[in-house]
């Protein structure tokens, strides 16, 4: 696996006035925390972290280096503004790489949009599950491959590819639905509407009584 790679710093200085002096500079404060590790605050450039998210997302490692010293981590959480598209803070959780952890990854519908029984409506009822593993067996997400799925036919999180790796522990109920496949249901119109329908006249019969 190749993990990706952020540079950030120290900040000694918290507060709504540090948060301000470093958004004039587009630096997003954060903090990297994780077990026997006591909490760093620290500081990261916006566009480097918006790049390394988009890719990384919170189911892929990182490499930061922080004023010379590394550490292994994963996004956490993001808060982004609630209109702006700026990042507000970011959390990163430090790895250890010779211990099992947690990982939230994302569940992904292979070929959802190859299903070969149409007309079809697939329905997701889950888009991540938690998983247990060594950091170089997480993978970057649980898939399912949906192009065969039939008419009635409900997927769950034992049929995830995740669930048969002896690698790693599903920390999910392995009958919990991950996805299914049904009809399209046709839009039933009320009889009483089509009489309300009926009953409003239209412009141009409006116009003619108006004239007589």
């Amino acid at each position: 696996m190749t993990n990706y790679k952020l540079d950030m710093q120290k900040r000694d200085k918290v507060g709504s006035n540090a948060v301000r002096k470093l958004r004039v500079k587009e630096m997003v404060p954060g903090v990297i925390y994780g077990k026997d590790l006591e909490p760093i605050n620290v500081c990261v450039d916006e566009k480097e972290l918006r790049k390394v998210h988009l890719m990384a997302g919170t189911s892929s490692l990182i490499d930061v280096k922080v004023d010379g010293e590394d550490h292994t981590v994963i996004i956490r959480e993001v808060q982004k503004h609630p209109f702006k598209n700026q990042y507000v803070h970011v959390d990163f959780k430090a790895i250890k790489m010779g211990e099992v952890a947690n990982f939230t990854i994302p569940v992904v519908l292979e070929g959802r949009d190859e299903i070969r029984v149409q007309p079809s409506v697939l329905m997701q009822f889950l888009d991540e599950i938690e998983i247990e593993c060594l950091p170089k067996n997480l993978p970057n997400e649980a898939v399912v491959s949906v192009i065969d799925m039939q008419i009635g036919d409900t997927f769950e999180v034992k049929d995830l590819d995740v669930f048969k790796n002896a690698d790693i522990t599903v920390l999910e109920d392995e009958t919990e639905a991950v996805c299914s496949l049904s009809e399209p249901k046709e839009e039933v119109i009320d009889d009483e509407d089509e009489e309300v329908s009926a009953d409003v006249p239209t412009v141009g019969e409006t116009e003619e009584e108006d004239a007589e």
